[in-house]
């Protein structure tokens, strides 16, 4: 749940420093599946953190085998079915080896209220922290990645897609169906931004 106010503080924070229309969106909390050479499925660099990842293995085989018994007692046992696989991270970050994509994604996975800001020519993440606490009693906002054209990669809102020109991709995820409409206020014919 994100409660109003939130998106307010952020947009008022970036036309003050960036002096031109932003466009708000909350980004999912889902974790991101990487699909980049180096690094593990969940964004970690491979080779490091050995001793707390065999641990994190034998923790998450165990609640696999529980949660599965308990799927399959309530009917899911034939595919996942209406849970999917709560284990399975979908792909959302791809690219090289090094790729560019990683500064953003790297400063994105320890958010607590991640969004994504965008004008004609910047292109930021910024934390809120719990979006689930008043506004009033939230910490400010904070910039924790920031780019500019023309060294911004380039933004597909339709697509929900940030490319870089190193060919590494960010599939952004909406936080639910509210952000889903509020991104389609801003989408005119034919690929164009309808800036506010």
């Amino acid at each position: 749940m994100v409660r109003p106010g939130f998106r307010e503080r952020v947009e008022e924070l970036l036309r003050g420093q960036w002096r031109e229309p932003v466009i708000v969106l909350r980004l999912s909390d889902d974790g991101l599946g990487f699909e980049v050479p180096g690094r593990r499925m969940d964004g970690t660099v491979k080779g490091k953190k050995l001793i707390r990842r065999f641990c994190w293995n034998i923790v998450r085989g165990i609640g696999v085998s529980v949660l599965s018994v308990f799927a399959f007692v309530n009917g899911a046992g034939s595919g996942g079915g209406k849970w999917g696989n709560p284990f399975k991270r979908q792909i959302r970050v791809k690219g090289p080896e090094n790729a560019m994509v990683l500064d953003l994604v790297d400063r994105l996975r320890g958010a607590k209220g991640p969004w994504l800001a965008c004008s004609p020519s910047w292109l930021a993440i910024v934390d809120t922290g719990s979006t689930f606490t008043d506004p009033a009693d939230a910490p400010p906002p904070r910039i924790l990645w920031q780019a500019r054209r023309p060294q911004a990669p380039e933004v597909d809102l339709r697509g929900r897609t940030i490319t870089w020109p190193d060919g590494s991709t960010f599939e952004f995820p909406l936080h639910g169906r509210a952000e889903d409409r509020h991104l389609r206020t801003f989408l005119g014919p034919g690929g164009a931004i309808n800036w506010p």
